[in-house]
């Protein structure tokens, strides 16, 4: 199998987080192209729509990362497809612990087995290990100050939810 250059960082990115940029940002640092793959569950219905999700992480993606990161949104196949889809061998996951790991790691032997296509897990950064989609929204909707977690456009569309 020969090196990849391009790899699939998937999530539903409801809404996109810094715990979600750190991680890209640091895929850009082992592969020449990042394709974040905003993932579409039919059977889940999710805070944001899917191009609303895009454009959220189109925006706060920094200017230097724009050229080497590209967002689009799948729905109704699985992973290795859309990786097939795209042409890029390996799939990047963050981690924020062990249990992350104990989820993603079935997926990840799964994936293998089916394709061939490796996944990258990525440690977290220890400052942002609490932070994840379901629980920013959730803290937001009480009231809670989510600013240092989302990006100021994430913080908007979340405001304007109510």
């Amino acid at each position: 199998m020969t090196p990849t250059r391009r790899c699939v960082c998937p999530g539903s990115f409801d809404p996109v987080t810094h715990g979600h940029l750190d991680i890209i940002a640091r895929a850009t640092t082992l592969f020449e192209e990042v394709v974040v793959a905003i993932l579409h569950n039919p059977a889940k219905r999710g805070t944001f729509e899917v191009p609303r999700r895009v454009a959220m992480v189109q925006q706060a993606l920094p200017q230097e990362l724009a050229d080497r990161v590209r967002v689009e949104s799948f729905g109704g196949q699985l992973l290795v497809d859309v990786c097939r889809q795209v042409d890029a061998g390996a799939i990047v996951k963050g981690l924020r612990g062990g249990t992350d790991f104990a989820y993603e790691l079935p997926m990840a032997l799964m994936n293998k087995h089916l394709t061939g296509v490796e996944t990258v897990f990525l440690a977290g950064d220890p400052s942002l290990e609490h932070v994840s989609s379901s629980l920013v929204k959730e803290v937001h909707q009480y009231g809670g100050d989510v600013s240092a977690l989302v990006p100021a456009e994430v913080l908007a569309a979340l405001d304007e939810l109510g």
